[in-house]
């Protein structure tokens, strides 16, 4: 319908109101709305009204692996989850480095109801060698650029990259990880590492690259955003430079500050992603900053893979699915825990991430879109993967019992996603 009424909802500041949308937009928020010819759902004073939630790091393979995931079910998978806003990463085939490729995901994002974001390489075909044509970018709408999936090793040309973006106004988002210190390694190198006599990760990697983005992006002013922080290292890199005035954001997922490598000892590839669990210091050090503000979002990173390629836990491709989890996991882990307020959870999973893409302010006032998470705190459930919207089913919260969910995904005024529907 044209009309929609959420009756006796709170918002995230606890306040108990009514939301009349119209036309995509909130045409009224106040104690006692009516509206006689609106759809109504009524929140009972239990449903919270969030505004849309956005995820910033997303992988939905689409152009060229779309066995494994596509823009359509991807988008089905984050309207499930609450989410209204995605940003998808370039490591597709062939990778979003063109007009025709960036083309095609915006058209085929318009199916979707909800907005999925190209982001675009910052080197050409990914490869590491030459910086793309950020004009391009600039000229097609592109706010965020990365290589994600791998770093771009050669310093210069991430300095080059980044003192670029100051002029074209696009945003660096960076994979903190130098592959000569992974070196073959697939998990957190320590002491479970060892114990299954696999090659790992050292967590100096993601720190000595998260150091170098920091120091180049302040040669030369630009901003930068690091992504998916798994260490203590980088927690305490960022958090001295944003002290310091530099102009840095980041980002966490779920599972790290939910699981460790701990998980991995059952030898199980779902548990498998890149960076990867750490150690219960790293898992503290990441919760507190996400609590304290120095992490600024939470994220998915989806990672779509199909069960052949999760078989073998040696040898699979890393990656978790997330989008239908994400939400549950933080309210579950940090909400429900009292470390973080409802408000803390609209702005680490909605405000912040749209900030950072540029993307418009949303707030639940009377003239403004109409894009609204509606969520059951209380809602305990379990995670049944054959009863996930992805493609793919490389979940790390596999059978576990979280507390929340979206029940209502609204996007531009329009019910995108019912739980009982």
């Amino acid at each position: 319908m044209d009309r929609l009424l959420l009756k006796s909802v709170r918002l995230s500041d606890e306040t108990l109101c009514d939301i009349l949308i119209e036309d995509g937009l909130i045409k009224e928020v106040s104690d006692n709305v009516t509206a006689d010819d609106a759809e109504v759902v009524n929140g009972e004073g239990k449903l919270y009204a969030l505004t849309g939630l956005c995820d910033m790091h997303v992988h939905f393979r689409d152009p060229g692996q779309t066995h494994k995931e596509d823009i359509i079910t991807g988008a089905t998978a984050a309207k499930a989850g609450g989410f209204t806003a995605v940003a998808c990463m370039p490591n597709t085939t062939p990778p979003v480095d063109s007009e025709e490729v960036i083309s095609y995901i915006l058209k085929k994002a318009e199916q979707t109801g909800i907005d999925v974001i190209p982001v675009a390489c910052v080197t050409k075909g990914m490869r590491g060698e030459a910086l793309a044509d950020f004009d391009t970018y600039k000229r097609l709408g592109i706010k965020v650029i990365s290589d994600d999936g791998r770093p771009v090793e050669n310093a210069e040309l991430m300095r080059k990259a980044l003192e670029k973006s100051c002029e074209s106004g696009l945003l660096v988002l960076s994979h903190c990880e130098d592959l000569k210190i992974i070196n073959g390694g697939i998990m957190n190198k320590g002491k479970v590492s060892s114990l299954l006599g696999v090659l790992g990760m050292d967590r100096a990697s993601e720190d000595y690259i998260t150091a170098r983005e920091i120091a180049l992006a302040m040669s030369c002013g630009a901003s930068v955003h690091i992504c998916h922080v798994s260490t203590k290292g980088s927690v305490s890199i960022i958090r001295a430079a944003k002290a310091d005035g530099v102009k840095v954001t980041c980002e966490t997922a779920p599972h790290y500050f939910t699981y460790t490598d701990e998980k991995l000892k059952a030898k199980d590839a779902d548990y498998r992603m890149n960076p990867p669990l750490r150690e219960e210091e790293d898992r503290q050090a990441v919760e507190a900053a996400v609590i304290d503000g120095t992490i600024d979002c939470i994220v998915t990173d989806h990672a779509p893979h199909t069960k052949d390629e999760k078989a073998d836990f040696n040898k699979a491709l890393n990656g978790v699915v997330g989008l239908e989890t994400s939400l549950a996991a933080t309210l579950s882990k940090l909400y429900h825990t009292g470390k973080m307020s409802m408000s803390d959870i609209e702005r680490v999973m909605s405000e912040n991430p749209r900030r950072i893409l540029s993307l418009p302010t949303l707030k639940i006032q009377a003239g403004y879109p109409a894009d609204i998470t509606v969520v059951d705190a209380g809602l305990e459930w379990e995670v049944v993967l054959e009863k996930l919207h992805s493609k793919s089913r490389n979940s790390v919260f596999k059978g576990e019992r979280l507390k929340g969910r979206a029940v209502y995904t609204i996007s531009k005024g329009k019910v995108v996603y019912s739980l009982n529907e």
